[in-house]
């Protein structure tokens, strides 16, 4: 008998489906809470793997959907984005998101954040990001991540 979706990772298919993607949500056996861990449990590189991180942008919570292989320079992404870039509270991480630290997706949040999109990822043909709860994530690609998220792609290092 199949298993059904945790709430989390039920809603993120559904966004995904109404954003015209397949909406396969994928459970893992092993943690996907870090990049690195989620790329082992995939068996692929830890560049296809998109993490999802909140930051102010001056007073707002943003999106940053960026390679595994990646970590954002504040200054020069903040220069980007023209504002002061800042990692978000935990406590405005879990409110602007509605999904556990570790697990977030680059959608299905109760607000539809300003999201861009790490250029670095285009480099991969697919891509996996989480899905909104520990273990479950998706496939996609950089141009139907840009697309589903309304996102902008930007260099983040």
């Amino acid at each position: 008998m199949p298993m059904s979706l945790h709430p989390h990772a039920a809603h993120v298919a559904e966004t995904l489906i109404a954003r015209g993607h397949h909406g396969v949500i994928v459970t893992q056996p092993g943690s996907t809470h870090s990049a690195a861990m989620a790329a082992e449990s995939l068996e692929v590189d830890i560049g296809a793997i998109t993490k999802s991180l909140v930051f102010m942008l001056d007073d707002d919570p943003i999106l940053l959907l960026v390679s595994g292989a990646h970590e954002v320079d504040l200054a020069n992404a903040g220069k980007r984005l023209q504002g002061n870039l800042t990692h978000a509270p935990v406590n405005m991480v879990q409110i602007a998101t509605g999904q556990p630290i570790g697990s977030i997706a680059p959608l299905g949040h109760p607000t539809n954040l300003p999201t861009y999109v790490d250029n670095a990822l285009a480099e991969y043909p697919e891509l996996w990001a989480a899905a909104g709860q520990p273990n479950a994530v998706f496939r996609t690609s950089f141009s139907e991540l840009v697309r589903i998220t309304a996102g902008f792609a930007i260099d983040v290092d």
